[in-house]
């Protein structure tokens, strides 16, 4: 077969790229705005419903360090085609109508494909994008939070148009996924044109340098700081993804506009997300993480002392929040020297961010069930950003994983 010019090759590579980050958070982030209507249906509260948010947190932390070695076996691009197609499963299970489980069984399936693709994507963009790692990152990231934003938005209309009642937000959630086909089909083509050749069978031990790579990198300092990094932007954003619009209910805002305040959020982490690079242009360029959360702060304290003015205070938190994940994602690639590096450091640190992350929603939750004025879950919301700030300022600094200092 004679391969495809390069420019159209590159220009089908990042269409699958976008595709895939497309159908990236639309199934978690459609499930806030539906909880009320969840939980009704399922007879339980929507505090109980929380951790349900916080179960694709909680797999994130337990898959991804295995997702490195799956992609040393089979190859990173087979390995993410394996994901979508999970993903797809997962949320199809998710709305099955019967028993109870199926809702959280279903939920865990998407939580364990993410967490693959998660892991896996930085270092794809690292290997097909290496001089546009910050560009690519930023286009990746909006996408991501935007077609979120989109579900956050659109699930409870859709909810709605067809019945409401169980059948209506079974209906909704799996709407979340309804590009994932054209995803799959667009990355199937890309694995048939890869150059990159396919991972030799292996049947006994790994490569030395692939073990030293997997297991040096739970003991490297900046590793550390890059995931710590990863679990504070990654806990605020789910604690206020999972949590604003019942916030903005209790404020007296219908289903619908409480939606679309958490797509106000979503839209605006859009915007962030691509400024970023511009940000790292600059002499200030060490500083970047350490500045991101200021706005969630802003934001958080806001929502206390002037609750009315809910939708300034989302358009904030989703400026920082959309700027936060892009820098995390892009530090998991600029702070490694190859892409085996960077799938290293992306498995180990969105393990680690995302197990602390995981209690971010539960404990917004646990809070808001002792102070129903939310004064308490917020303080929280402010103390993981102050710390993200913190850490922020070590992370800046231009160094590398896995290199003697």
């Amino acid at each position: 077969m004679t391969p495809s010019p390069r420019g159209p090759r590159i220009a089908l590579l990042v269409c699958a790229v976008c595709l895939i980050a497309a159908n990236m958070r639309a199934t978690i982030t459609g499930v806030g705005p539906l909880l009320d209507q969840i939980a009704d249906d399922q007879g339980t509260t929507s505090a109980a419903l929380g951790a349900l948010a916080s179960v694709p947190l909680l797999t994130w932390a337990i898959v991804s360090p295995a997702t490195h070695a799956l992609s040393t076996r089979f190859g990173m691009s087979r390995v993410v085609l394996w994901a979508m197609i999970a993903l797809g499963a997962g949320t199809a299970w998710r709305s099955w109508p019967g028993a109870s489980v199926n809702l959280w069984l279903g939920t865990v399936l998407i939580g364990v494909a993410l967490a693959v693709a998660n892991v896996l994507m930085p270092a794809v963009v690292k290997r097909d994008f290496g001089t546009r790692v910050p560009l690519m990152m930023a286009v990746y990231t909006a996408l991501l939070g935007g077609v979120g934003a989109v579900a956050s938005g659109v699930v409870v209309p859709i909810s709605q148009a067809v019945g409401g009642g169980s059948d209506g937000w079974r209906i909704a959630l799996a709407s979340t996924s309804a590009l994932l086909p054209i995803a799959i089909a667009l990355w199937v083509w890309v694995i048939a044109r890869s150059p990159h050749s396919p991972p030799a069978r292996r049947t006994g031990a790994q490569p030395a340098a692939t073990t030293r790579r997997g297991s040096g990198i739970w003991t490297d300092t900046v590793a550390w700081q890059v995931a710590a990094y990863m679990g504070l932007q990654s806990s605020s954003f789910y604690m206020l993804v999972t949590w604003l619009a019942p916030f903005a209910a209790s404020h007296g805002r219908s289903a619908v506009t409480a939606g679309f305040d958490v797509m106000i959020f979503q839209v605006m982490g859009v915007i962030g997300s691509l400024a970023v690079p511009l940000a790292l242009r600059g002499r200030a360029r060490r500083w970047v993480p350490a500045a991101l959360p200021v706005g969630g702060v802003v934001a958080g304290i806001g929502l206390i002392v002037a609750p009315d003015a809910l939708t300034l205070w989302a358009a904030c938190g989703g400026l920082a929040a959309g700027a936060s994940l892009n820098m995390s994602l892009t530090l998991m690639a600029e702070r490694a020297r190859d892409p085996a590096t960077s799938s290293a450091l992306s498995g180990m640190s969105q393990s680690v961010g995302y197990l602390f992350a995981a209690a971010g929603p539960i404990s917004f939750g646990a809070l808001h069930a002792l102070d129903p004025g939310w004064t308490a879950p917020l303080l929280l919301l402010i103390a993981v950003l102050v710390a993200q700030f913190a850490v922020g300022v070590a992370a800046g600094r231009d160094r590398f994983v896995l290199e003697r200092r």
